[in-house]
């Protein structure tokens, strides 16, 4: 019986090492040699080398010369990603949805794009559709003093597709937008 169990033991402490410790740093090992920026979290740097965020983990700008992120049921902290499992239907969601589009200043002849009224899944979406970013134009151009149309020619150039011709609409990294129009 003791046998048995000591050799039990042996088996279940090399199965933990093999698939715990062998398969993680496997993993970790491939990623940081195929693409380490990504794998260390896409940390974007300024000029003296400090952080100023990461494109994976949208920041919540709110300052008028800023493009806005989608809103976020995490208010963008990472460690508490997560949706907000409210009801799409419900009063709260409503309201939050009420108050974005009041923020923008949104009329019916200049109807608010959907991604910037809702919050995304996990409520750290980075990225928001050209459409947004290009809504946002004549508030961050004047907030700036810069000409409406080089502000969009800017929100043009960096929107990509990001399933290439297989996708329908563009989208833009925030953070990376708002590099670029600090850097204009």
């Amino acid at each position: 019986m003791l046998l048995n169990l000591l050799s039990s033991l042996r088996i279940a402490t090399l199965t933990l090492a093999i698939c715990a410790g062998g398969y993680t740093t496997l993993v970790w090992a491939f990623a940081q040699g195929a693409r380490p920026f990504t794998a260390n979290g896409s940390i974007l740097r300024d000029a003296a080398g400090a952080a100023v965020g990461s494109r994976q983990i949208a920041q919540g700008f709110t300052q008028a010369g800023y493009f806005w992120p989608r809103p976020s049921a995490a208010d963008y902290d990472g460690m508490a990603a997560a949706g907000s499992n409210l009801s799409p239907a419900g009063a709260d969601v409503r309201a939050r949805a009420e108050e974005t589009v009041a923020r923008y200043g949104a009329t019916s002849q200049a109807p608010l794009p959907a991604d910037l009224a809702t919050a995304s899944g996990g409520g750290l979406d980075p990225h928001i559709s050209e459409a947004a970013a290009l809504y946002q134009v004549p508030r961050v151009a004047g907030a700036r003093g810069r000409d409406a149309a080089a502000v969009q020619a800017l929100v043009r150039s960096l929107a990509q597709a990001p399933g290439g011709p297989l996708t329908a609409g563009r989208i833009v990294n925030v953070l990376d937008l708002n590099r670029a129009i600090d850097n204009m």
